[in-house]
């Protein structure tokens, strides 16, 4: 992603998907050329199968930028009609390069 791409979503509440397979979620507060990323108010969301999504309170968390795998804006609105307790997915694989 361009340095001009994340630029855009300053103070936006994006969603992250780490190498490692982990969804972490939070406003984006800054970032470096390296893309690092600094995320606000963040929380991970821990999906199961047999139990609905856990949130993982983490706050201020800052993500290495060579552990990102995807990053994209969170519609707060479609996010906040979502009953996460009745969610089901299966965990994310880490992503083999």
């Amino acid at each position: 992603m361009s340095i001009a791409g994340l630029d855009s979503m300053m103070d936006q509440v994006i969603s992250v998907i780490t190498n490692d397979g982990r969804n972490i979620v939070g406003i984006l507060r800054g970032f470096d050329q390296a893309t690092n990323l600094i995320l606000d108010e963040s929380h991970e969301r821990v999906y199961s199968t047999t139990a609905g999504v856990e949130q993982l309170v983490l706050g201020l968390y800052i993500i290495r930028g060579d552990n990102i795998s995807v990053v994209g804006e969170l519609d707060e609105e479609l996010d906040s009609n979502l009953d996460l307790s009745k969610l089901r997915a299966h965990p994310l694989k880490p992503v083999v390069h």
